[in-house]
């Protein structure tokens, strides 16, 4: 992020000046909103002198807060609904090195999502918004597996791996297996430990009885304890993670090729970037915002006759009318604003123009 993001973002895209920067110290030139993989306190501070603000989830929040801290709140949305969150905010200085803003907001449940940053000048409502907007991006990665199919474009070849990549050691996620799997049976026996009691009348034969059971699962527990603290200390000599050459032969694999991938990737997101755009267009008119994506997911299965026009220089794109009125009033209405832009389709000299209707019809063909 901080040698191949940022300095491209400082560079290509528009942000506060210089001159902003300097009148007012709580001015940033622009926000990176990320999550907990980013969390660095020091990567904080350098983005904070380079005047750019840092919005992440708190890797450690601690305990939750008193609920008479949280208010209610209007947050707008990504997609311009306005929805009531019960926010609270605190200052925090963090690892000794930075005084940040923390906001949470109060779920229903007892979890507490906790939002860091280093912007000072946005309100809480405005950093809520940017911070909850990420949501968006995972529910992209399943809406485009579902809705678009791309990935079946991907190739599946492999390619080496570098020798000085460094992975998981296998030796010490096996010993991080067995101590999980021997602290699990701990603490059944243990449970099962308090639960054996001696109950009814006491006779010599009952308590004998009780006593062995006893005994056995201490027994059994401080060998237990005695196997995990030594695995514990033998896992301290072996590192986490070594280089690819270090694995033993039999451990060692091929990665998939990643080219084709990226470029999937790259058409993924430019492909759901424009069917959000044209969402927001038709929301502007649609009496159901909510059913706004199923809409353009009708548009996109629906037949349509492409007509060129050389004389004209013009490439006509009839959509046929859908189910109902009020979707095809919608998606008019996304005609008429695209077609304000005069869009030349690539590799011709041709102007686009979207129309609802048919090129069989005389009617529609009508200007």
């Amino acid at each position: 992020m901080e040698q191949d993001i940022v300095p491209r973002l400082e560079k290509e895209f528009p942000q506060a000046t210089k001159e902003e920067v300097l009148k007012n110290p709580h001015c940033h030139r622009f926000s990176i909103i990320f999550d907990r993989e980013g969390y660095s306190p020091q990567f904080f501070l350098d983005m904070k002198n380079r005047h750019i603000a840092c919005l992440t989830y708190h890797k450690h929040p601690g305990a939750n807060w008193r609920e008479e801290e949280f208010s209610v709140c209007q947050v707008s949305t990504v997609g311009g609904n306005t929805v009531e969150m019960r926010l609270a905010e605190r200052g925090i200085f963090l690892s000794g090195k930075l005084w940040l803003r923390e906001i949470r907001k109060l779920p229903e449940s007892s979890h507490q999502s906790s939002i860091i940053t280093t912007d000072y000048a946005s309100s809480k409502e405005e950093i809520a918004s940017s911070m909850f907007a990420r949501w968006s991006q995972e529910n992209f990665f399943k809406y485009m597996r579902e809705h678009y199919n791309l990935d079946r474009l991907i190739d599946y070849n492999t390619q080496p791996v570098s020798d000085t990549t460094r992975v998981v050691n296998p030796q010490h996620r096996s010993m991080t297996s067995e101590i999980k799997k021997k602290v699990t049976i701990l603490s059944r026996t243990l449970a099962h430990f308090g639960s054996v009691n001696l109950e009814g009348e006491i006779d010599p034969k009952r308590v004998s009885t009780y006593q062995q059971e006893k005994a056995n699962l201490q027994e059994k527990i401080a060998l237990l304890q005695t196997e995990i603290e030594n695995l514990k200390q033998d896992k301290k000599g072996i590192p986490s993670h070594i280089t690819f050459s270090a694995l033993p032969k039999d451990e060692q694999f091929k990665q998939l090729s990643t080219q084709s991938k990226h470029f999937i990737d790259t058409v993924k997101m430019i492909a759901y970037r424009a069917e959000t755009s044209m969402i927001q267009v038709t929301r502007e008119i649609s009496p159901r915002q909510d059913e706004a994506r199923s809409l353009m997911r009708g548009v996109y299965n629906t037949e349509v006759d492409i007509v060129p026009d050389e004389n004209e220089k013009t490439l006509t794109v009839f959509l046929h009318h859908l189910a109902s009125h009020s979707s095809s009033n919608s998606v008019q209405y996304l005609c008429d604003e695209m077609n304000k832009t005069e869009t030349i389709f690539p590799g011709t000299n041709l102007r686009l123009i979207y129309k609802m209707g048919s090129a069989l019809n005389p009617r529609d063909q009508e200007v």
